[in-house]
């Protein structure tokens, strides 16, 4: 290695001939390096006696490369490539963790709370795998999961409770405007109803609405329940949706509640991890989801235990 360091040329001065040779002005390169634009004449010249050829034509208004500055410029560069990369590479990277979740989990809660995270936690890279297969922890790389369900889960899960899954009926005031809200079925069906893939009205009328049999209803169906609540704000009809998902939309006029009747949902929202995949970083993203899932939550109500 010390022969190799031997036969280097002066570092400063190949640092100002590759400068030089992007510019072909030795003025530019000085400004680029913060120094003179003699200390940059200076350097070159330097290097070139070293090697003993000219890198450069001085021309009278420019640079130009010579045959063997343009071989040399090509190697040069790259070898400072590879240094930038290896000085890159031994800096501290960002721990990754990949969070599977519905797109509609994603859009509605977990996407507007990420600025708050990312604040928090520099150090930590989310991937956010939004579909609605249920994602396989070690193919797909997940290393935490958002599931309805209710638990087991699996042999080797871990499973917390984010929260409760509590329907209500939501719509946009707009289509309230002028308007009594809905009390029977018989006002409801005056109304366009937004249906998701959970096809929860029939229940929630069945139980909170009287003379709900005689009744027709009219509606739109939609595959996820994300586009369903943005066909709500839009003021297209009226849409069951975990309270969750619509807190924000709620709290800045969005959206507003039609009926205080809620419809406890078929299964809940859980936090699933593998029990071997233990780290700090885990435990950190866990945390916040949790503290996250307590910001909405009333002061009097807490979740069954799983």
């Amino acid at each position: 290695m010390s022969d190799v360091i031997g036969k280097l040329p002066s570092l400063n001065g190949l640092k100002a001939f590759e400068v030089a040779a992007r510019h072909l002005n030795f003025r530019l390169a000085a400004e680029e390096l913060g120094v003179t634009q003699g200390a940059v004449a200076q350097q070159v010249r330097g290097l070139e006696a070293q090697l003993g050829m000219a890198l450069f034509e001085r021309l009278p208004r420019a640079l130009a490369l010579t045959s063997e500055g343009r071989r040399y410029i090509a190697d040069i560069r790259r070898a400072f490539e590879i240094i930038a990369r290896a000085t890159g590479e031994l800096k501290p990277q960002a721990i990754k963790l990949t969070i599977s979740t519905t797109p509609t989990f994603a859009s509605k809660w977990l996407i507007p709370r990420l600025p708050d995270f990312t604040a928090l936690h520099s150090d930590l890279d989310l991937h956010i795998l939004a579909t609605e297969r249920i994602s396989n922890f070690a193919a797909d790389g997940v290393d935490l999961a958002v599931r309805y369900g209710r638990p087991p889960f699996g042999p080797g899960l871990n499973a917390e409770l984010l929260f409760e899954q509590e329907v209500i009926a939501v719509c946009s005031p707009i289509l309230l405007a002028d308007r009594t809200p809905p009390r029977t079925a018989e006002e409801l069906a005056a109304y366009p109803l937004l249906h998701d893939a959970h096809n929860l009205w029939p229940e929630f009328v069945e139980r909170h609405l009287t003379n709900s049999r005689s009744a027709s209803f009219k509606g739109i169906s939609f595959s996820q329940t994300s586009h369903a609540i943005e066909a709500a704000i839009a003021g297209q009809g009226i849409v069951l949706a975990n309270g969750g998902f619509v807190t924000d939309d709620l709290a800045k006029g969005r959206l507003v509640r039609v009926f205080e009747a809620r419809l406890r949902g078929p299964s809940d929202i859980y936090l699933v991890w593998p029990r071997y995949r233990k780290s700090s970083a885990l435990d950190t993203v866990i945390d916040w989801l949790l503290a996250e899932a307590r910001k909405d939550r009333p002061a009097d109500s807490e979740p069954a235990a799983p």
